[in-house]
């Protein structure tokens, strides 16, 4: 199966806290691609650092709650403590996609219940996958990333794809 996911990190070394959660999806399954990465403004609680934001693509044979206790292990392992909604964080692991699943339950939600909303992520979703189509809107997420007209221009890009291996 094919798991989109968002990486997010905003506070201690951003960089390095994504190369090694990169490091360690590889563990998950075989990743076929890691966009560029982006910093944006905080989302929610505005009242913190900006974030670095990267999509990866998994091919994996896990299970989509599977996949998802291992994103929160390895937050954990990279030192996320969840204090309360949108706090700052060493590391955000999203399930953004999973195949065409469609997935709603009261600790899963696939399609990420917010990723048509958000530049951050419809970005580098779109740099790695420029067809795809929301599962669930059946709405392409060109058009998606087009309806937030403005809100676009609060993502920059930071580095190519090759971030992931520097440093």
């Amino acid at each position: 199966m094919t798991a989109y996911i968002g990486l997010g990190s905003n506070l201690g070394d951003r960089w390095s806290t994504l190369r090694a959660a990169v490091c360690q999806l590889r563990a998950l399954g075989r990743v076929t691609a890691v966009s560029s990465l982006y910093e944006t403004e905080p989302v929610g609680y505005l009242d913190q650092p900006w974030f670095l934001n990267a999509v990866v693509i998994l091919e994996t044979a896990l299970e989509p709650q599977e996949l998802l206790q291992c994103l929160l292990g390895i937050e954990r392992a990279l030192g996320r403590r969840r204090s309360f909604p949108n706090a700052p964080r060493t590391l955000d692991l999203d399930l953004l996609l999973y195949d065409a699943v469609v997935i709603a339950s009261e600790d899963l939600v696939v399609p990420h219940p917010r990723l048509h909303e958000r530049a951050f992520v419809l970005i580098p979703l779109l740099e790695l996958a420029p067809d795809l189509v929301h599962p669930q809107l059946a709405v392409p997420m060109r058009t998606l990333f087009a309806a937030l007209g403005e809100r676009a221009a609060e993502v920059r890009r930071l580095a190519g794809p090759e971030w992931v291996n520097e440093g």
